[in-house]
């Protein structure tokens, strides 16, 4: 014996059920108790209670943008310090390291970031609005930055060989100018 579907038993419930449903439902039992559950599943859900967000959440809202907001400026102010720190003690130091051709790539991939940090901090890109996808791609690249950031303080406090001082500055470079290309480029195409 064939049983009414779901969609058969649905439209009984709205009244649109063909003959044939409205006839086996009758005669079948099994197919009428699960017609009464569906109608007790849909009173159930008609008795929850309707939930209704709070009506002044902009507060809140607001205070974790400005939080947010500060939070990056702070980040992007010690990278600055740290990036001037560092061409300071490699213009001091400079001369103490044996390979001078090194020190002065070196030198130069500082002076580089430094140049695209000020870049950077000449644009504000807190007052246009970015896509989901720059907006993600502008959190990754400053990840991958504070990662390196982290790396060339460990590498600077142990001495490290210059040669991975230099690949790890042009690295930050490479890093800076992709961020740069969103931030700077894309808000001057948009402006047009």
């Amino acid at each position: 014996m064939m049983h009414c579907t779901m969609d058969d038993l649905l439209a009984l419930r709205d009244g649109d059920a063909s003959v044939w449903a409205r006839r086996h439902v009758e005669e079948c039992a099994a197919c009428r108790s699960e017609l009464d559950a569906l109608y007790q599943r849909v009173a159930q859900l008609k008795a929850l209670p309707t939930l209704r967000p709070p009506r002044d959440r902009w507060s809140v809202v607001q205070e974790s943008l400005v939080r947010g907001h500060v939070q990056r400026r702070r980040r992007w102010a010690g990278y600055g310090v740290a990036t001037a720190a560092a061409l300071v003690g490699v213009m001091v130091l400079g001369p103490a390291f044996g390979n001078r051709g090194s020190a002065e790539d070196l030198a130069q991939a500082k002076q580089q970031s430094a140049q695209l940090e000020s870049t950077l901090q000449e644009f504000d890109a807190e007052t246009r609005v970015m896509s989901g996808r720059e907006a993600e791609l502008t959190a990754r690249l400053e990840d991958q930055i504070a990662q390196l950031d982290g790396r060339l303080a460990d590498l600077d406090a142990r001495a490290a060989r210059e040669a991975m001082l230099v690949d790890l500055w042009r690295q930050r470079v490479q890093l800076m100018q992709q961020l740069v290309e969103v931030r700077v480029a894309r808000a001057k195409y948009v402006g047009l």
